[in-house]
């Protein structure tokens, strides 16, 4: 089935707004570089608000889509894959074009906690950080909620980390961190 011209629009935003950022990105821009009409773009999104959110959901979607897959792809136990995780990130990290997070500039651009931009990223953060404390509970952790919370900080701060002073042996010891904490969380 063909994209939408809605589908392709969000996509295409998409690249726009993590090259850019959302507030140097501005509708001229997007509509010059997905190659549709200022019109068109009004048809589907009353602002651009709305069309960031737009774009933060289909991130969202697609980037827990791919980080769970690899995760339960590449390892088998549960503390296997919350270690993968960080596999993940370190791909991700040395991929051509790595920016960062989508969702950690939306929160700084948009910094009202009441703001739906921001809402919607602490949300997929939040998502994450439940995803890990479900593999925490299956591996058996004493306090799977402390240690999910310990591992995101790991990634969190391994994202910007990578993005700021460049991504050679960020994973490597966040990595070895989370072994760590993973050994010491079984009671």
């Amino acid at each position: 089935m063909n994209p939408s011209k809605k589908e392709i629009l969000i996509s295409g935003a998409l690249k726009v707004f993590y090259e850019n950022g959302f507030h140097a990105s501005g509708m001229d821009l997007i509509a010059k570089e997905v190659g549709i009409s200022k019109t068109s773009i009004y048809k589907h999104f009353r602002t651009k608000e709305d069309l960031i959110l737009a774009v933060l959901e289909l991130r969202d979607h697609e980037f827990r889509k791919w980080l769970i897959n690899f995760s339960e792809k590449r390892a088998s136990t549960p503390k296997e894959q919350i270690l993968a995780i960080f596999d993940a990130h370190d791909e991700w990290f040395n991929q051509k074009g790595y920016k960062g997070c989508m969702f950690i500039k939306a929160s700084s651009e948009y910094q009202s906690a009441q703001d739906p931009i921001h809402r919607i990223s602490a949300q997929h953060k939040r998502l994450i950080l439940d995803f890990v404390e479900e593999k925490s509970k299956w591996m058996g952790a004493s306090e799977p909620r402390e240690l999910a919370e310990q591992i995101n900080l790991l990634i969190e701060g391994s994202i910007v980390v990578a993005k700021m002073l460049g991504p050679q042996n960020v994973i490597k010891r966040a990595k070895k961190t989370a072994s760590l904490l993973l050994e010491n969380s079984i009671a």
